[in-house]
């Protein structure tokens, strides 16, 4: 489809080319032609110009310069005009596939995006119904047995629920312009950590000093929130996950440092896209999400014009940089 729209759009731009050139070049044509023969006229009214030959020979003579120098001024045309439209064809493909590439690419992340939609709902919509089947079937189903049935649809309605949310907030995201304030990493970073690590023991903060970001509270929130406990889930249990602020290029965020099994070079550059797991397997379990955080995080830094990087390799520790824009440096830049 995009190949079919890149080679009409490559023919209009051509098209467009060879009728300007072939406008500007019968109007060269003309203008030349007709400086030709005013010349040629006016040596013939010079007072100096005399000539032994008859008028009709002269005449003649005029006619053949004239004839000769628009031939040879329509042939420089001509291969001035052929290398144009070549090298008009080649930049005329160029600028079509560069004007819809990210429409290509938008439509191509859109596609994959409905369908790892539909399978991920389709899963656990099949193991509800597989589940409610077999139920039906045994009339003689104890009571026991129902609840743990009911228990585990409960949980299977859970992960829907929360998947439902995720791509609400992704799809928020994308459409709505968010409030930004004056707000306390500190803060912020306090409020997370009791939450995810109520006894203390798995989350080690350091150089938590004061530091403020132009920021929407709820979503710096959010994406602490992602990052930590996307590394207090992909460490071992008995290790720490370190938390430490960072000031760099004007702007002020935060580390986040866990070990592990580390993520490999081939898969870093696909983390942040939606639905992408570097574990291809579709099925639960304890560390098995959807593939939407660290998406969603990436989302949250884009719309605040920060910075996320990641640093990762096998068995070695993996550390996510947030950096997001001072207060002070956009309170200074607004005054000035």
């Amino acid at each position: 489809m995009f190949e079919s729209a890149t080679l009409k759009l490559t023919t209009w731009y051509l098209a467009i080319l060879i009728a300007i050139s072939l406008i500007f070049s019968i109007i060269i044509y003309s203008i030349a032609s007709t400086e030709v023969g005013a010349r040629l006229d006016y040596l013939q009214a010079r007072p100096d110009f005399s000539f032994n030959n008859s008028q009709a020979l002269y005449k003649r003579m005029r006619d053949n310069q004239v004839h000769e120098a628009q031939d040879n001024l329509l042939g420089s045309l001509l291969i001035t005009n052929i290398c144009i439209w070549i090298a008009g064809g080649i930049g005329s493909y160029y600028l079509a596939r560069r004007t819809l590439r990210p429409i290509e690419e938008a439509h191509e992340a859109q596609s994959r995006f409905t369908s790892d939609a539909s399978h991920e709902l389709r899963t656990p919509l099949a193991s509800m119904k597989t589940e409610l089947e077999v139920a039906l079937r045994d009339s003689a189903l104890a009571k026991g047995e129902m609840r743990e049935l009911l228990e585990s649809n409960l949980e299977e309605v859970d992960k829907l629920t929360k998947l439902s949310q995720t791509l609400l907030q992704l799809s928020r995201l994308d459409h709505e312009n968010i409030e930004r304030k004056r707000i306390a990493l500190d803060e912020v970073i306090t409020s997370v950590v009791n939450r995810l690590d109520k006894k203390g023991e798995r989350i080690q903060i350091s150089n938590k000093d004061s530091s403020y970001v132009f920021a929407n509270g709820s979503n710096v929130e959010e994406l602490l929130t992602i990052l930590l406990d996307n590394a207090l889930k992909y460490s071992p249990i008995e290790s720490t996950v370190s938390l430490s602020l960072t000031h760099q290029k004007g702007m002020s965020g935060f580390a986040v440092t866990n070990t592990g099994k580390g993520i490999p070079a081939a898969v870093l550059p696909h983390i942040f896209d939606r639905f992408y797991r570097a574990d291809s397997s579709r099925t639960g379990g304890e560390k098995k999400g959807y593939g939407l955080g660290l998406s969603l995080a990436k989302k949250i830094v884009e719309l605040h014009g920060g910075e996320l990087t990641v640093s990762s390799a096998p068995n070695r520790e993996t550390t996510f940089r947030v950096l997001l824009p001072n207060f002070t440096q956009v309170k200074a830049k607004n005054q000035n």
